[in-house]
């Protein structure tokens, strides 16, 4: 029931930004972790910022001071700003968010977002 729509991804050239968002819906609580994965053909998914209900964030190395990731947290949303794109970023985007209750943990994944980064 519960859904994470993406959007924002395209094609941009290196140096462009892009903005993506993921917006919820059929929850009635705050996620505790919100953020971004990424993935290419032949390669682990692999995490790249997220961000929790207070606001402490985490970014994959390779792009810190580049992306900056937020969160409505009333309305459940969360974007990624990605400034300064190369054309390393290529890949499917993922919106992603886990909820605790009651010891356990649920697991909610979007469809995915193309970022192509190409001249």
């Amino acid at each position: 029931q519960v859904q994470l729509v993406e959007s924002g991804g395209g094609w941009v050239q290196p140096g462009e930004s892009l903005r993506l968002s993921c917006v919820s819906s059929g929850s009635r609580h705050r996620f505790n972790l919100m953020g971004w994965y990424r993935q290419t053909p032949g390669k682990e998914r692999e995490l790249v910022a997220d961000i929790d209900t207070s606001g402490v964030t985490k970014y994959v190395d390779s792009v810190k001071g580049r992306f900056t990731v937020s969160r409505d947290r009333i309305r459940n949303t969360v974007y990624l700003q990605m400034n300064s794109l190369k054309p390393e970023d290529t890949a499917a985007y993922f919106c992603h968010a886990s909820l605790n209750i009651a010891g356990n943990t649920g697991h909610y994944w979007g469809q995915g977002t193309q970022v192509t980064v190409s001249s």
